[in-house]
């Protein structure tokens, strides 16, 4: 959805094109698909994760923490967007380990 200069994307989950869950039990996998979702939808809005000033990520443990923090520098660079790292007791598919929301600025 897109309120002026804002696009705010909702819960990107870890699934591919067809909707099937990617890496099954393995956090990166998980989170560069939902990174790569968030990016896409996003980007579809005239947007990105390059221009993204809010991030909202859903783990399922927060051991999961580091791994993220690496993968933050391949998808986008500092500054880093305002983010939110929160632990969950599931989400919606009991295979996923992340879903990302994410709010990005259209220029």
């Amino acid at each position: 959805m897109r309120v002026g200069d804002l696009v705010f994307a909702s819960g990107q989950a870890p699934v591919d094109a067809h909707g099937v869950t990617v890496g099954a039990g393995d956090f990166e996998a998980q989170a560069r698909q939902a990174l790569a979702n968030l990016d896409t939808v996003l980007g579809n809005a005239g947007s990105g994760l390059d221009k993204a000033v809010k991030l909202t990520v859903f783990v399922t443990d927060m051991a999961h923490q580091e791994v993220f923090a690496r993968l933050r520098a391949r998808f986008y660079a500092p500054p880093f967007p305002a983010e939110s790292f929160v632990q969950v007791a599931a989400l919606a598919d009991p295979e996923w380990l992340v879903e990302i929301e994410g709010v990005g600025a259209v220029e």
